[in-house]
């Protein structure tokens, strides 16, 4: 009991340094601790130790109070708290993300994600965002916060208003990149893009100015894991297809005070730069009712069939001082006899690298790639350091070895330097079977339709 007690001290001294507890709070909080220590036996399971930040936790409405009255000051000073709060109540799990290999190559971001399992088939992977039965229809919903069976008991979310409507924010425990957060529609309606998507992303930044925010295509096999529930996500990385320049610029009498951008990336980006909040939403959204209607069989390319609707655009949004920089990923998921999976989804000869969908954070250029990778691609980097052939057990990877193998013999910068510039240029490539237009004389083409024509 002695060893219970020093535990549960120590856990209120680091509420009171780290999570805000209030000294009039301290005994009860104390006791609820205590409590829950005296059922975990000698060890704490993952389980408990979320039970127990929970209870220290400041409550929903304390964090949102909070939250709201940063906000009057500054919304990085807001959102710098939340975050650091959240991390600090164990919710954002930095220091396990923190683990995970990350480097740049070839002009895209590569992570390797030991958090979280691969999910190679789409349908499982909704399947594991869904909620059989009870009050939270699915894993997004905000009646989560503090769900214990989900492990939600450290959760905490806080109001955003967009378009006119009751949204809010919370950070992902398992984040892709800096300070990763989701704006997730009060209502459980099923995602969508239409013109109040490009209003509602613009509100967002407008907001939070040092953020980014988009929004998944949706439909399956090119959009996110959750369709059935309207959200966007966003935070504080720009992402490198933001930083890419224009391949081509255009203007269009119709948008006087705007640019249309054909932009210099592997898949098909038109960017709508202006300051004029209505001039985005109505060129953008001219845009997007021409892609979801667009047909072209030689292009592989149809709007829909039997099978129903297959063309949609993915759109994300930054704020520079140009202005709004609104950017439209179109995307289809049409399949095909020759791939299943999808025409313009990574290519079989990639699967053993990537073969999960290509959502809006990949679409930008940070790829997120499986764990296991991580021991499959060091057994293959010793096989070249030692001038080995490949094994039968790494066979699948036979294009990663000849090509990471070729690169280590011309610029004899090691194995492991030579893997990371393979990874970047199978990335690339993937993101070049995601492009619905294989050349941006084609994406032009489409703008010139539309009554856009070349600076």
């Amino acid at each position: 009991m002695k060893e219970i007690l020093k535990t549960a001290d120590d856990l209120i001294g680091y509420a009171k340094q780290n999570l805000e507890l209030d000294e009039r709070n301290a005994y009860y909080v104390r006791n609820r601790i205590l409590e829950i220590l005296s059922d975990s036996g000698e060890e704490m399971t993952a389980d408990e130790r979320d039970e127990v930040y929970g209870a220290l936790s400041l409550l929903p409405s304390e964090v949102n109070a909070k939250f709201s009255e940063l906000l009057k000051k500054s919304s990085k000073t807001a959102t710098d708290w939340l975050y650091n709060y959240c991390v600090k109540n164990d919710y954002v799990k930095k220091a396990v993300l923190d683990k995970n290999p990350r480097f740049d190559s070839e002009g895209l971001v590569i992570t390797i994600n030991k958090a979280k399992p691969e999910f190679r088939d789409p349908k499982k992977a909704a399947k594991g965002n869904s909620v059989d039965g009870g009050f939270a229809k699915c894993v997004i919903c905000r009646e989560n916060e503090g769900f214990a069976p989900r492990g939600k008991h450290t959760l905490r979310t806080v109001d955003l208003k967009l378009g006119g409507e009751n949204w809010f924010w919370q950070y992902s425990p398992y984040g892709y990149f800096s300070e990763h957060g989701i704006a997730v529609n009060c209502d459980h309606i099923p995602m969508h893009v239409d013109a109040s998507t490009f209003t509602k992303l613009m509100d967002f930044v407008d907001t939070f100015p040092h953020y980014f925010i988009g929004c998944n295509a949706p439909l399956p096999r090119i959009g996110g894991s959750v369709l059935a529930h309207d959200h966007y996500q966003g935070g504080g990385e720009i992402l490198p297809m933001h930083k890419a320049g224009a391949a081509v610029t255009l203007k269009n009498p119709k948008f006087a005070d705007a640019a249309a951008e054909v932009v210099d990336w592997e898949g098909t980006v038109i960017r709508i730069v202006s300051h004029s909040r209505q001039t985005i939403e109505r060129a953008c959204e001219e845009i997007r009712k021409k892609w979801v209607s667009f047909t072209d069989k030689e292009l592989g390319i149809t709007a829909e069939d039997g099978e129903g609707v297959h063309n949609a655009v993915s759109p994300t949004v930054v704020k520079t001082e140009r202005g709004y920089e609104m950017s439209l990923i179109l995307r289809s998921n049409i399949t095909s006899e020759r791939y299943p999976d999808g025409v313009f989804h990574a290519h079989p000869e990639f699967h053993v690298i990537k073969k999960e969908s290509i959502g809006l954070i990949e679409a930008q250029g940070l790829f997120i790639l499986p764990g296991r990778l991580e021991e499959q691609l060091g057994e293959i980097e010793k096989l070249i350091e030692s001038g080995k052939p490949l094994t039968e057990e790494l066979e699948e990877f036979r294009l990663v070895y000849d090509e990471t193998k070729a690169v280590y013999e011309k610029e004899k910068t090691g194995a492991h330097s030579a893997m990371q510039k393979e990874l970047g240029s199978i990335c690339k490539r993937i993101l070049g079977n995601t492009a619905v237009f294989k050349d941006r004389g084609q994406t032009v083409r489409f703008l010139n339709e539309l009554g856009y024509t070349q600076l």
